[in-house]
């Protein structure tokens, strides 16, 4: 068995992605904390950081999580390794730097990286994206965004958590346009009063230099804007990594989303497999991993296993966090004749008032007959909460499943079992039950 690997193990996940902007996100909270120290009743402390600190301790988190992708761990393992870049000769054969590997079964997982959008003059003006911006060895004192989805939304808040002056850039007219409506305009509201400028219609076409700032032309609703920072930072999408592999000398047919995958992820040469972004379907590391738990048991067996994707959980790791699963209630409203939607606050929940973390909401949104097509989160630890309801869709249970399961008091948890509370309490006292509900009282 061999890897092949042209720069380190571990991906962008590991140096560029999840594991180092999470833990940056996580110094930014803390910071915010302090900052809150009145909120919970303590003395408001002189409060200052380090930029350059808050980094070491990113690198620290990195060489922790990374002993998991070792070079020694896998040579133990009998995996021989190539630190190179490889491309196709033919199907079975790879050209690895200057020597040639033979492999009856290949699987492609060479990723995806940040999508250049055709501006003018942004390559000769420079800028940053979510890989550079994680080498910064001092804040810029102002960063206008291009693109408002998850990378760009969570480097905005932790940009402005550090002090930065933001500015958020989107053409769709929403922040985080995969999400619920009603989510993403609640978070809008909530980075707007942290200082974070928004604008949800605002395309960039030009770009130029102004000094020591750029000058970023742009149009909504062809009114002409523009804006002033000290960078530019673009979260514009994914394109993926095809380059260089040679894919035509294999027969691995690809366009510009990435590498043609039937069912069972197997390309278009029956002997070669893709996973993860290169194949441009859904753009996590979880995904990701568990196409490659398929790929591999694809690869190795005769018995062929789909993969599915009904049930795909995602988060934006924004303070307070934005979990989905399923469907969002505009697209369940389109698929579905009828749809109930019900809601709870975290402002009415012990655990989070007790937490001062109350802002936010549980949104499920199911069929009248209590099937779950769909869960958004908007709180604290939402990618955890979200779980409970990915397993109860996962198993094909009712939103009734989530109402009768017994939670610990006080949990945040207890927020998804009082918004599936609302269904009984539908039944009882808003449906033909009422009337005999009544009587049923009157009687007791």
């Amino acid at each position: 068995m061999a890897l092949i690997e042209r720069e380190r193990l571990g991906g962008e996940c590991l140096y560029t992605g999840c594991v180092p902007s999470k833990a940056l996100i996580r110094s930014a909270k803390v910071l915010h904390l302090m900052r809150r120290a009145a909120d919970f009743g303590l003395n408001p402390p002189e409060v200052s950081f380090d930029f350059a600190k808050v980094m070491d301790r990113m690198r620290r988190v990195q060489q922790q999580v990374g002993k998991h992708d070792s070079p020694e761990r896998f040579k133990e393992m009998g995996v021989a390794l190539f630190f190179e870049q490889a491309s196709f000769l033919s199907p079975t054969e790879l050209k690895v730097g200057e020597q040639r590997v033979e492999a009856k079964k290949v699987v492609v997982a060479t990723g995806s990286r940040t999508a250049i959008p055709p501006i003018e003059g942004l390559e000769e003006t420079g800028f940053l994206d979510h890989v550079s911006a994680l080498a910064l060895s001092r804040l810029p004192q102002s960063v206008v965004i291009l693109g408002g989805g998850p990378i760009g939304i969570e480097f905005a808040q932790l940009f402005a958590r550090f002090g930065v002056r933001v500015t958020v850039l989107e053409v769709v007219g929403q922040i985080l346009p995969r999400e619920d409506k009603e989510i993403a305009q609640t978070l809008e509201g909530i980075l707007r009063a942290e200082g974070i400028n928004i604008y949800t219609c605002t395309k960039a076409f030009r770009v130029e230099k102004a000094g020591a700032e750029k000058l970023i032309h742009g149009e909504c609703d062809g009114t002409p804007l523009s804006f002033r920072a000290e960078e530019l930072f673009l979260a514009t999408g994914r394109r993926p990594n095809v380059e260089g592999l040679n894919l035509e000398a294999a027969g691995v047919m690809y366009d510009s989303k990435g590498i043609a995958v039937d069912e069972t992820l197997r390309t278009s040469a029956r002997n070669i497999w893709a996973s993860g972004d290169i194949i441009g379907h859904l753009l996590f590391t979880h995904v990701a991993e568990y196409q490659a738990r398929l790929v591999v048991r694809n690869a190795l067996f005769p018995f062929k296993s789909k993969a599915e994707y009904q049930v795909v959980p995602w988060c934006t790791f924004t303070d307070p966090e934005v979990a989905r699963v399923g469907l969002t209630e505009a697209e369940a409203r389109e698929e579905f004749e009828k749809v109930k939607v019900y809601r709870y606050s975290f402002g009415d929940l012990d655990r989070a008032l007790c937490d001062g973390e109350s802002v936010g909401l549980v949104k499920l949104v199911c069929t009248p007959k209590g099937k779950i097509v769909g869960a958004h989160i908007l709180g604290p630890q939402a990618g955890d909460l979200i779980q409970e309801v990915v397993l109860a869709m996962q198993k094909g249970l009712p939103i009734g499943a989530l109402s009768k399961a017994i939670h610990s008091y006080p949990t945040l948890a207890e927020a998804v079992r009082r918004t599936a509370d609302q269904y009984y309490r539908e039944k009882l006292f808003g449906g033909p039950l009422k009337g005999i509900l009544r009587l049923l009282m009157r009687l007791a």
